[in-house]
């Protein structure tokens, strides 16, 4: 019998809701607040306010493009984190009283199982290319960066994370030394296209294992700057391009060197990527690059998945449901979630 899924994301500063019956995408609705541009990130009073203005409207207009109701929805999965904890409360809130008033099960999903599993999102006339199991994905968004063996769609194992800052924070960082605005990801993308990945160099860490590290890159960048800047006020002007595209080339470098190794250390070579920062245009480039040079069967997600959207948490959704895994109603929300995979 098909199972129909209600998906709810409100974990930062997107409202989003999704339908699915069983893999197959019937809706995804979602709401973005441009308020946060003005202030070059995200206030998180302003977005869990913003929450409850867009939540009921996105819920419904789901559920209308997908030509259900209520009744016809099996369970309802929303993220339980980890995110800005005043806008999970939102989401959390929100699911419990649907669930209470329509009498339907809820199950609490973790922001990013929900982005590895957005792979397995199946959208009607499309080639739905899907990871065989095991695969390993290189998990990269704002706030968090790892290395992850999927089993199955229920069991994960982190090989590697970050020991401090994100690949997404680094991003970040260098859009708002250059004054490129918020947010800045797309914008270094687009300038490093009209640049030259090796007219500069940064300092890249060196850390064992499979463990990644971001924050002495977006030092070396922060003290080249300041010292071009001192000799040439104009430097950075005349450098933006050059300066984007040697900054991602190098962050990219950082990143496929451990997804290379943990390659060969497991001998998997289905491999994916997953998050909001696999919408960068060189890192999809350089993964096919290495899949093709190394054997590899590589996944990049539709764009529209890589941000924050309810499709994923819908699709994580359905697998617990399968599995029987519903949360009870007094669940809380968690800024910084539990780990859903063995260290």
């Amino acid at each position: 019998m098909a199972v129909t899924i209600l998906g709810i994301e409100s974990s930062c500063d997107d409202t989003s809701a999704a339908v699915l019956r069983d893999e197959v995408l019937l809706s995804n609705v979602m709401a973005s607040q441009e308020v946060h541009r003005r202030y070059g990130g995200v206030i998180p009073e302003l977005a869990s306010r913003a929450h409850q203005q867009n939540i009921l409207p996105v819920v419904s207009e789901a559920l209308k493009q997908a030509g259900v109701t209520l009744s016809d929805i099996d369970a309802v999965a929303f993220t339980r984190g980890p995110g800005l904890l005043g806008s999970l409360l939102v989401g959390t809130s929100f699911t419990k009283g649907l669930s209470v008033a329509a009498d339907i099960p809820i199950i609490e999903v973790n922001h990013l199982q929900g982005h590895i599993l957005s792979h397995f999102v199946q959208v009607p006339g499309r080639d739905n290319r899907c990871p065989e199991f095991p695969f390993l994905c290189l998990l990269v968004s704002g706030g968090h960066t790892q290395i992850v063996r999927v089993d199955d769609p229920l069991h994960f194992e982190i090989l590697g994370h970050t020991i401090d800052d994100a690949v997404g924070e680094a991003f970040d960082k260098c859009a708002k030394l250059m004054g490129l605005g918020y947010p800045g990801g797309p914008v270094i993308d687009r300038l490093a296209k009209e640049g030259d990945p090796k007219r500069f160099r940064f300092a890249k860490p060196h850390i064992p294992d499979l463990d990644y590290s971001f924050s002495g890159i977006k030092t070396s960048l922060l003290y080249f700057l300041r010292d071009r800047l001192a000799e040439d006020p104009d430097f950075m002007e005349k450098n933006k391009a050059d300066l984007c595209a040697s900054f991602q080339q190098d962050l990219i470098d950082i990143l496929l060197k451990k997804l290379v190794l943990a390659a060969k250390q497991t001998g998997i070579r289905q491999v994916a990527i997953a998050g909001g920062v696999s919408a960068n245009s060189g890192l999809r480039n350089r993964i096919e690059e290495e899949g093709r040079r190394r054997g590899w069967t590589t996944f990049l997600p539709e764009l529209r998945f890589t941000t924050d959207n309810a499709a994923m948490i819908a699709i994580t959704g359905y697998y617990k449901f399968r599995a029987g895994q519903f949360a009870p109603i007094d669940i809380a929300p968690l800024s910084r979630a539990a780990e859903y995979g063995d260290r």
